[in-house]
């Protein structure tokens, strides 16, 4: 057992100030004013002498003991008004306490020595152990009581002091001292008296007219293990040692710094202001309880207590205290995943707090509904006083709009979720006295849907209440740039830019450089098409000189990304696409390393491949790939498919005839140096041109020139065209039914009201261009996507590595793409169509599905992937051919990373990273721990603290863990262990249902070359129309310092990887290089390439 040597000086601190004055009793009674208790009449007995009974005596006897603790402490504030509102409620207890005792008695008679009873089991009732031994104390004072007719004759032994003065006996002080022993461990006192009396008994029985001080103590502790008090036995003993050594430290004149423990019982707090008040854990008890609503945590709540007040001390600050709760509470999801919610409801509390002006003890749980009402109107007037929102708002029925706010569905949110809203969304009142958050999440979730429904004509009350109900539900989210602005005065909404840089200076420096200056200030992501820019040694007419390339104009671009954040919020992210055919591509595939010429890298820009179908097919064939000068060949990015073969050859034969620059390199070599660099530095990206434009709606205005930041987005881009992209995703394991089928009904009602909201962002929306506004308007896209298909295969009950998992894409896209178009078709009936409709696919009867057969045929290579679906198309085809579309595009993928955060869902379309791991963002690093894997492991009965410990050393993989069920082995695997063939087919069947294109991850365990090779050959042969990040095994793995796995596993574990390492096969020196990188930039020869 530790003990606080600290508490050895309170208690003697205590004892010094018992006898001073610590206020008149007025002083105390003041905290009466508020206290509405109906007293009837109640006489108190004091010795020899009876009065009537007040409260204000409770009140004196409370308080006192509060101020000689708080004294004893250190503590100059004493007589606060947070003080005397707690004595108030103590007072208030007692006072209904002998009221009900009172209805038996009348008149009630009682000893002040009963009253103080009653006063000291109030007080630990409320926790106040530290001040009930405060008041414990006073019975040291009191002189010994005569024994009654009856009662055992008084003890005669005098008590030898310390310093050896002889003293009668005063088994009182027995009592006190026992009855400290129990509170000090937070535990009833109720056996203390009978302690001291067996202790009286000893002495009498000695027959020793004297006994010493070291003597009774021996006895007190004999006697408490005789009664099984063992703990408190030990705490004496504990106690008298360390109080020994005190006075042995003090003879020989040495000072004792008492190092800082943790707090268990009462604290002394500080304030903002300077003031203090008793912190008694009542607050932490109802946090606790309220975060536990639901949960089925492996940890009692007194467990819980205990772990959330460690490293609370005396004298914090309030704030410190609230951070050092949340960020133990944060410690034990490791525990148990139901902790990350537990976690965040903790944080909740304190976020009602600082917005709400709530109390959890003065309020209560139940009072949250009403208070989000009440502020709510009060809120949005503060927004538009300080200019953080949008006086629009204020046109609202705003009653309405909060008596629908519903905080109960904050209990969803985890900790990763809310800390994330905290520290980036919700918004901040910076001219408050002290910068404070303006939003709970509910009224956060509201003001963005009011912000985008606000131009309705009418019913926007209504159809900002729909969207907050999808919201609030998980059901949908918008992308950030709408969550950060919607409902503010700069509202812009749009996720997703991609530009076109023609070759000329002034077309670099506007639109290149300047305009997306302005699109990332504004939160944008950029992706843009630098291929027209000619390439180095190209002749430049108006110089008589020769172009340096395009790479000075990307480091430029690089640049400025690092200048202009987004929004002031979350660094500026752009990504530059340049065609497989232009002279600077080797060049422009090393922008990302981190040797050579600084000057020709860009370390803050990604960078793709945008390739078309001929270098794939030459590639495969062993052909040969010519490079040309943009300025000799300036149409081939303007055109696709077998119209782009006919110039490129065209192209290649006039390079032949040296009638143009063209340099020609076997396919293969350009392949391999894609790779090798994708490899080393995760870029470029690979994205597939002709796939893109081939199935684009819009192939009848303009041609997609690149994809965007993120590579979901395939848009036209032109001279006077910077297409937009407004995202929102539907979160996929909330249409989940509990049979594990695909609730329709629920997905339908989510995707109208989606579509409806994203298609307003195009009204409404801010441009920080014109090009921008120009596009958007013209063809008005949106990119409804998905997230939480993970989620949505451990509900039922598949392992991403399946055919049931692929199957299950299939239906789930084929549901969503049918519900989102019906949705636009149907807003095109109300609203009209978009500008460009006419001569687009949708108007000619092709829909997505239908456009993979057109790929094929351009191609003249079968597209690896099945054709058809499981619903009726044919009311939806005449639909459309009816009234057409409100938008050009309407389905993209996007990869949902923070987002999924917020809303606790797994991102986008990819399978889980880890089981257990650490996730680190700019709200800090956070513990994620596979919720779905504990319910399983809690169902199998294998979840305990060794099953964490193994998660840990394993980071997160089931494999190597003994005793693992191999279902949940299967069902479990992360991103890593799962086979890139199944990532790739259910791509495909996704892709086959999408208007645009998806963020696909891959994923890549061990360093081979031959499977990099194979994983994007596949991409392409199942139509698929971008790639994103090539993701690696990074460093975000769990720390093990707390890891205890048994000794005879790690043994076996070391003796696995030394046999391992026996049996490794020798490698002739062929094979060594055979699939290397260095082999593949050497010439060497490689299977992958095959």
């Amino acid at each position: 057992m530790k003990m606080d040597p600290r508490d050895v000086d309170v208690d003697l601190a205590m004892k010094r100030f018992l006898n001073l004055p610590e206020g008149k009793v007025e002083a105390w009674g003041q905290s009466l004013d508020t206290v509405e208790v109906d007293m009837p009449e109640i006489e108190v007995i004091d010795g020899n002498s009876h009065h009537a009974f007040q409260l204000a005596e409770v009140a004196e006897m409370v308080g006192r003991s509060l101020a000689r603790w708080l004294k004893a402490k250190g503590q100059e504030s004493i007589f606060t008004e947070t003080n005397r509102r707690w004595v108030a409620k103590i007072c208030t207890e007692v006072g209904r306490n002998l009221a009900r005792q009172a209805l038996a008695e009348r008149p009630l008679r009682l000893r002040i020595e009963d009253l103080q009873t009653l006063v000291e089991k109030t007080l630990v009732d409320n926790n106040a152990y530290d001040v009930a031994r405060s008041l414990v104390g006073e019975r040291r004072e009191r002189p010994p009581v005569a024994p009654g007719p009856g009662e055992p004759a008084a003890c005669t032994v005098k008590l030898i002091r310390r310093q050896g003065q002889t003293v009668p006996w005063n088994e009182s002080k027995i009592e006190v001292a026992v009855c400290q022993a129990f509170l000090s461990l937070r535990m009833d006192a109720t056996s203390a008296p009978d302690i001291a009396r067996a202790v009286t008994g000893r002495v009498t029985e000695s027959g020793q007219p004297t006994v010493h001080i070291e003597e009774v103590q021996d006895l007190v502790q004999e006697e408490l293990m005789r009664a099984g008090h063992y703990k408190v036995a030990e705490r004496y003993i504990i106690y008298r040692a360390m109080r020994t050594d005190q006075r042995e430290r003090k003879a020989r004149g040495e000072v004792v710094n008492v190092p800082a423990e943790p707090a268990e019982g009462m604290v002394v707090v500080a304030n903002a202001d300077g003031s203090t008040f008793l912190w008694d854990g009542a607050d932490l008890r109802s946090r606790i309880e309220f975060a536990s609503i639901g949960l089925d945590l492996c940890v009692s709540a007194s467990e819980i207590e205990k772990e959330l007040r460690r490293s609370i001390f005396d004298g914090m600050k309030r704030a410190d205290l609230n951070n050092t709760i949340s960020l133990n509470a944060k410690t034990l999801i490791e525990k148990d995943a139901d902790f990350a919610k537990f976690a965040g409801r903790i944080q909740m509390t304190f976020i009602y707090e600082e917005v709400l002006g709530w109390d959890i003890l003065r309020d209560g749980i139940g009072a949250l509904r009403e208070i989000h009402r009440r502020k709510f109107a009060e809120t949005i007037q503060r927004g538009v006083d300080i200019r953080r929102y949008n006086p629009v708002l204020q046109k609202y029925d705003l009653d309405k709009l909060a008596a629908a706010l519903d905080p109960l569905a904050d209990l969803d949110l985890d900790f990763l979720g809310v800390q994330t809203l905290y520290d980036r969304y919700l918004i901040v009142d910076k001219q408050a006295d002290v910068t404070r958050r303006l939003e709970t999440p509910q009224f956060f979730w509201m003001r963005v849907a009011m912000g985008l429904f606000h131009a309705e004509p009418k019913d926007r009350e209504v159809r900002a209440i729909e969207l907050y109900q999808l919201y609030k539900s998980r059901r949908f989210c918008s992308s950030t740039p709408t969550l950060f602005n919607s409902g503010t005065l700069h509202s812009q909404l749009s996720s997703c830019y991609l530009y076109w840089v023609d070759d000329s200076i002034e077309a670099i420096m506007q639109r290149g450089v300047a305009e997306n200056a302005m699109l990332s200030k504004w939160a944008g992501g950029l992706g843009g098409s630098w291929t027209s820019v000619r390439g180095t040694g190209s002749y430049i007419g108006g110089t008589n000189g020769e172009s340096q390339g395009v790479i000075p104009f990307l480091k430029l671009h690089n640049d400025l990304l690092v200048a202009v954040n987004q929004g002031g919020k979350r660094k500026g992210s752009g990504c530059a696409y340049l065609e497989t055919w232009h002279n600077d591509l080797f060049d422009f595939l090393e922008l990302r390393k981190n040797t050579g010429d600084d000057r020709r890298r860009c370390h803050d820009m990604n960078t793709a491949n945008w390739i078309p179908d001929l270098f794939m097919k030459r590639m495969e064939a062993r052909g040969d790939w010519t490079f040309f000068r943009t300025s000799d060949a300036a149409d081939l990015h303007h055109l696709y498919g077998k119209k782009f073969e006919e110039q490129y050859e065209a192209y290649e034969k006039k390079a032949e005839k040296g009638e143009i620059w063209g340099h020609k390199v076997p396919a293969i070599e350009v392949w391999k140096r894609m790779l090798a660099m994708l490899f080393e530095t995760g870029h470029p990206w690979i994205t597939f041109k002709d796939a893109c434009n081939i199935r684009s709606p819009q192939d009848h205005v303009g041609v997609i020139h690149s994809s965007n930041l993120c590579t979901e987005i395939t848009l036209n881009t032109g001279k006077d065209e910077t297409a937009v992209c407004n995202l929102g995703s539907v979160i996929l394991d909330t249409h989940i039914l509990p049979d594990g089928s695909l609730d329709h009904a629920k997905l339908k009602e989510t995707i109208r009201v989606a579509v409806r909201a994203l298609d307003n962002v195009i009204d409404i929306n801010f441009y920080p261009t014109e090009a921008a506004k120009t596009a958007n308007s013209r063809h008005r896209p949106i990119g409804l996507g998905v997230m939480g298909l993970q989620n949505a295969l451990y509900m039922k009950g598949f392992s991403f590595e399946s055919e049931e998992a692929v199957e299950f894409n299939d239906e789930m896209m084929e549901a969503i793409a049918f519900y989102a178009y019906e949705a636009s078709s149907d807003l095109a009936a109300e609203k009209g169509t978009y500008s460009t409709y006419r001569g687009s696919k949708w108007d000619r009867g092709l829909l997505p599905q239908d456009t993979v057969d057109l790929l094929a045929e351009e191609r003249g290579l079968p597209v690896d992937v099945p054709r058809g679906g499981r619903m009726d198309w044919k009311p939806l085809r005449e639909k459309i051919r009816t009234h057409g579309m409100r938008n050009s595009n309407v389905l993209a993928i996007a990869p949902t990373a923070t987002i999924s955060n917020i809303t606790g869902t797994s991102p986008c379309i990819e399978p889980t990273y880890k089981n257990l791991f650490v996730k680190s963002n700019l709200s800090g690093e956070f513990i994620v721990l596979n919720p779905f894997l504990v319910k399983d492991l809690k169902k199998a009965g294998l979840w305990n603290q060794e099953m964490v410990d193994q998660l840990k050393y394993f980071d997160g993989e089931l494999g190597p863990i003994e005793g693992m069920p191999e279902e949940l082995k299967k069902r479990y695997l992360t991103a890593f262990a799962v086979g890139f063939e199944w990532i790739m087919k259910a791509a495909a069947r996704r892709q086959k249902w999408i208007d645009q294109a998806q963020s696909l991850n891959l994923f890549l365990g061990q360093p081979d070359l031959k499977v990099l090779s194979r994983m994007y050959r596949l991409a392409w042969h199942q139509g698929l129309k971008t790639t994103y990040y090539l993701r690696t095994l990074g460093a975000s793995n769990i720390e093990k310092a707390t890891v205890k796995l048994k000794k005879e596993v790690r043994a076996g574990l070391q003796e696995a990887e030394v046999a391992t390492e026996a049996v490794k096969k020798v490698f002739s020196a062929e094979e060594k290089t055979a699939c290397s990188i260095e082999a593949m930039r050497n010439g060497g020869e490689c299977e992958a390439c095959q």
